[in-house]
Formats: structure tokens, sequence, C-alpha cells
């Protein structure tokens, strides 16, 4: 017999709010005592989340599942989409490379597998838990693909769940969006939408009223809420996001971030603890004249680090930032495929990436690196040694790659293996460890070391940001509660659920 109570929730496009919704709701059901997960039956991402048994996920669910305060499974989203190259993805099933493939492939001759694989994962979850929160992905009303989706009414189906449609005000045009998806939906599908969410909303909500009364008299459909924009510090999803991150400097802040922002740029959210101190201006960079004279440069992870690499020379970043390291006191941190771009060779002997053999690296760092069938996924801990103090710091490992140091010392000191690689001088650094800015002693260490060689005045009070962003789960909790019919909600969850729906 079916224990959990689903509801969905569904945008009018990408980048709508459903991620930050549904986490929201992960966090309400489990204050109020329900044993909650998030569901995501497919999930397109380059920002991944690695589950305590090494498997690999969507990084919006394992947040969710924080929020939720239960650990992450591959059943939360046995499908993840990796892009890595134009028309070509990695296909994760159940947090292990499936097969790289062609997008016409993907829906052509996986679209039956992928069925089943998730109506096992909505069985599984839908048995262990209370509550289940569904997030779609992009637009239920894309009717070029409707015929074989994965992840949109074809599930609220299979789990018989209401569903909340999201339109993004800040976007313009927000009531256009709903009732032109609504109008697209097909009428069985269109009786499974309960309500309507307008998120991001800036300014006086009585401006918006008139709006308000007019779509629920024009549609039938109930206005649920309206959500105002929140500076929320729970992790993007979506690479959309990053149009929205700053390019110049901000001349007030004490320490400049400059991040490179390549093509295949991968868990971004490496640096969101960076967005927490006072003191630090990140921007993002994407040509040699917007590189200026950074304290940080960070390259991000890739998930195509030679063809990133190709992106770092047209672009004339590549010798720029050798000049950076020759001319300045920059101090420069590879995370993973940024790691391996500041080694001397990347090799790729399987084509893994591309029909390359092998790109030269920065050579920054004196290790190589060779590309790999098989991919890392693991959570990690140990002692990185830095300035001559140690730090007990964890974070996770997701790569494709083998990295061999030549000479010099490890970054990190780990159970019977070592971790990345510095320069002598310690003003590169590499390592494969993602959420390594996340631990507070070194980030802390490393940006008031930043301000000692400037001459700033210390100390400065700086956040503990897991304790940041466990707040922030609560803050999103109550921001939603206040603006949201949840009431409702439930209401529905279990009207559905009596109802005579076919589902599983």
């Amino acid at each position: 017999m079916r224990k959990a109570l689903p509801i969905m929730f569904q945008g009018t496009h990408s980048d709508a709010g459903k991620s930050v919704i549904a986490t929201a709701f992960c966090r309400i059901f489990a204050r109020n005592g329900w044993k909650t997960a998030p569901f995501k039956s497919q999930n397109m991402s380059l920002n991944s989340y690695v589950t305590i048994d090494g498997k690999e996920i969507g990084r919006a669910q394992g947040v969710q599942a924080e929020a939720a305060g239960v650990l992450a499974t591959t059943h939360m989203n046995p499908i993840l989409i990796k892009p890595s190259r134009d028309q070509e993805a990695q296909i994760v099933v159940h947090g292990k490379p499936y097969g790289n493939m062609k997008a016409n492939t993907y829906r052509n001759e996986f679209f039956d597998i992928g069925l089943e694989l998730i109506r096992q994962s909505l069985h599984t979850l839908m048995e262990q838990y209370d509550r289940l929160v569904i997030e779609g992905a992009g637009s239920p009303a894309e009717v070029n693909l409707n015929d074989r989706e994965l992840v949109n009414m074809r599930i609220a189906c299979m789990a018989n769940a209401p569903v909340v449609l999201i339109g993004d005000i800040e976007r313009g045009g927000v009531f256009a969006s709903l009732v032109g998806t609504l109008q697209l939906l097909e009428e069985e599908d269109r009786k499974r939408v309960i309500g309507v969410i307008i998120n991001k909303f800036r300014g006086d909500l009585s401006l918006l009223q008139p709006g308000l009364h007019w779509f629920e008299q024009y549609t039938g459909v109930p206005v649920l809420g309206v959500v105002p924009y929140m500076h929320t510090r729970v992790d993007a999803e979506d690479s959309v996001v990053l149009s929205r991150y700053a390019t110049k400097k901000d001349e007030t802040k004490a320490i400049d971030i400059a991040v490179i922002q390549y093509p295949r740029l991968s868990n971004f959210t490496d640096i969101d603890p960076f967005f927490a101190e006072a003191d630090c201006s990140v921007r993002f960079v994407t040509d040699h004249a917007m590189l200026g004279e950074p304290d940080i440069l960070v390259l991000p992870g890739s998930k195509n680090t030679i063809e990133d690499v190709c992106f770092l020379k047209e672009t004339g970043l590549f010798s720029a930032i050798r000049r950076l390291y020759e001319r300045t006191d920059v101090t420069i941190v590879g995370i993973c495929g940024g790691y391996q771009m500041l080694g001397e060779r990347i090799q790729d002997p399987f084509h893994v990436e591309t029909p390359l053999d092998e790109i030269d690296g920065l050579s920054l760092l004196p290790m190589e690196t060779t590309l790999a069938r098989e991919k890392t996924t693991v959570l990690c801990e140990g002692i990185l040694t830095f300035k001559g103090e140690t730090f007990h710091v964890k974070g996770y490992e997701i790569h494709m790659g083998r990295s061999s140091v030549k000479r010099g010392e490890p970054l990190i000191f780990m159970e019977g293996k070592t971790d990345g690689c510095k320069t002598k001088d310690e003003r590169v650094i590499g390592t494969y460890m993602h959420d390594l800015f996340h631990n507070d002693a070194f980030r802390h260490y490393l940006l008031n070391d930043v301000r000692r060689k400037k001459n700033v005045l210390l100390p400065i009070e700086r956040p503990f940001y897991r304790q940041l962003r466990n707040e922030a789960f609560d803050e999103l909790a109550d921001c939603v509660e206040k603006h949201v019919d949840v009431r409702t909600i439930e209401r529905k969850m279990i009207e559905f659920q009596r109802g005579s729906h076919h589902a599983l």
C-alpha cells in the first residue's frame, strides 16, 4: 500500500524557482513531523551531490534531502544528465555513469529503460516516506517533447500527485506564461493543477491584486501564493543563474576574487561561501580583458576539461593566467577540472572527452592528468597544510581523471592516500576536493592571509557557512509558509490520494 502523500512543483520555464520552492516544502513538512523526501526523476545539471555511499545525484535533490533532514539516496534522482559536448551528455543512472548519448539516442532508445527506473524509484520512496516533494524540469508545455518526456506530467500521473505551477514574475509576462502553459496542457493534465505560485515578486502587492483576480477569473485556477524575491543561500541547480553573477569588481570590498567561467563549468556552488563574506567581491571572468589583478583566482570544476582548456586559449585567458602568476601576488586555487588545468598536461588516451589525445595545461603545478573511463565519486576528508597551518577539511570528489604529482608537496593528507598539489611558495594550490571553501577554518585563514599581504586591518568577524545554510532552510520555509497557502496544498494532497486517479 502506498504511504507517502506527494506534491509536484512544475514551472513555466527553467529557473522559475522550482528547486527553491521544493526545498522550502521539504523543510516545512519535516518541521511538521513528516518523514519527507525530494524526488526529481530526471535532472539535467552539472552541479552534483555525492551521497553517503559514493553515488552521484543532482545537487538540488541532495540539498533538498538536507532540508528534510534525511540522507540523500539515488532514488531521489535516479537519472542525471550531464552535458559534456554540444548535443551530447553523460547519462548517470543511480549514481553511476551509464554511457554518453546524443539527444536523439537518449530520447529514442532510453525512454522505456528510464521510465521503468523512475517507476521503481518512485515506488520505493512512496513506501519509505510520509511526504514526497516532486520537482519537474523546464516546462510541462514543451509540446514537441511531451510524447516522450520523463520528468513532468507523466511523473505527476505516475505518482498521482497534484501539481502546483510556478511562474517567475521577475522575467516579465508572468500571467501570459502561466495562462499559456495551462492552455497548452492536455485536459487531464490541466485538472491536476491545483493552483499557481507567483515567484520572485518585488514591490507593492496591492498593485498586483487586479492581475491575480483576473487570472483566477480567466483560468479558474487559484493563486496559492505570491513569494517575494529572496536572497537565499540554498545551492543553485541550474547554470542559468550564472548570468546574474557579477563580472566587475566591487571596489568597496577588500578582497577581489575572480572565478573563471568556462563553457562546461560544473559544481560552481564551490564558491558560494565567498558570497557570505562581507569583505569579498566575487566576479566571473570569461575573457582575458576581464581578468585584472585579483587577490584570489579560482579555476572551478569542468565537465570537459580539455575543451575548457581550449576555451582558455581561445579567449586569451590561458596566457593571461600565467602572466598573472608571474607578475602579481595572486593566490590561484584549482578544484577538480581546474586542478587538472593547472598541471603540465592532460592526456585522454580513451577519448573520454574529445578526439584529442592530449593537451598542454597551464604548467603552474608539477603534475599531469590522465583521463580514465571509470569515474570517482566519493565523500572525503583529510588534513590540509597551508602556510604552516593544518586544517581538517571534508568534501567530496567527482572526477574521471587520475593525476600524478611529479614533485612537490601534496595539499591534503587522507587515510591511505594524498590529494592535490601546491607550489613551494603555496601561491598555487590544486585539489579534487569539492566544497573546499565550505570548510570555515581554512577559508577564514585563506582570506585573512590575503588581508595580511595587503596590509588590511585584522581581525574581521567571519561567518560559519554550514550553520548559515542550515539557518537558510528555516528562513526559506518561514517565508514560503507566510506567503503560500500551505494548508490548501496539503488538503489537496490528501484529496488526490483519496480520489480515483490511477497511479504507479
